[in-house]
């Protein structure tokens, strides 16, 4: 599943603009699958983390605090596979992808109290983890601001989440468009890279989003079209220059 997102982002980078009218419209909406597979699984999922971290916040307020620990653990394992999936598009690193989802999850459970029962837990935590996320990337820009880099991630690809290639050749080309897309998400504006992630990557209803973002359904769509726009151009340049023309001229390779 996450391949074929993958693969999906990457066509709908290059899908050409007419000049004017639906042009917008058309590229800021998310995949209708995205929207629609699952939804009343996932809506029952969040129900039921909801249901449970509304006892454990009761259980804190009655001062049991082990018995809500013990209860917390059960979310957890509901949210740890999502969680790293997040983290990791952000930071890409399985070691401190590990470090970051265990902080959200302390983060959650300290802030439980103040979690909203009308809410879903999942929105809740999904807004702490990518602060949790964003932190430790400005943490690691001021890190390396003035270290030279040993080695140029772009044009490589990185260990994502496994995935069933049909082929060495495909699993190869997957590989490529996977790197090269990474390091165009990673040039984007934070709130554009996060409705990318979140949307596209995730396939999360642009509402919801909306929600774990603090922003309204349509400000999340403008930033879908402009991260899109923005992405095309990006690997529009890559493409450009890791297939040069022996004449010079610019080679547009097919998708």
């Amino acid at each position: 599943k996450h391949q074929r997102r993958i693969h999906v982002l990457w066509c709908r980078c290059f899908v050409v603009d007419s000049e004017n009218s639906g042009t917008e419209h058309k590229t800021m909406s998310p995949t209708t699958e995205f929207e629609t597979r699952g939804a009343t699984e996932l809506s029952q999922r969040a129900g039921m983390e909801t249901r449970l971290a509304t006892e454990v916040k009761q259980l804190l307020a009655d001062g049991c605090r082990a018995e809500a620990a013990k209860r917390f653990n059960a979310i957890v394992e509901l949210q740890q596979r999502r969680a790293a999936r997040i983290a990791y598009h952000y930071l890409r690193d399985p070691g401190e992808v590990d470090d970051a989802v265990q902080d959200a999850c302390l983060k959650a459970f300290v802030h439980l109290p103040s979690f909203r029962e009308d809410l879903f837990f999942e929105l809740w935590f999904t807004r702490i983890l990518v602060n949790s996320c964003l932190d430790r990337l400005k943490a690691r820009n001021r890190r390396t601001k003035w270290q030279i880099p040993t080695d140029n991630r772009e044009g490589h690809a990185s260990d994502g989440p496994p995935s069933c290639e049909p082929s060495p050749e495909a699993s190869l080309l997957a590989k490529e468009r996977r790197a090269q897309l990474e390091a165009a998400i990673d040039r984007l504006p934070t709130r554009q890279r996060t409705a990318v992630i979140l949307v596209y990557l995730e396939g999360r209803p642009t509402r919801e989003v909306g929600a774990v973002m603090g922003l309204s359904e349509s400000t999340v769509r403008v930033h879908l079209f402009r991260a899109v726009r923005k992405l095309r151009s990006f690997l529009s340049h890559a493409r450009s220059t890791a297939f040069p023309d022996p004449l010079g001229r610019t080679v547009r390779q097919g998708i």
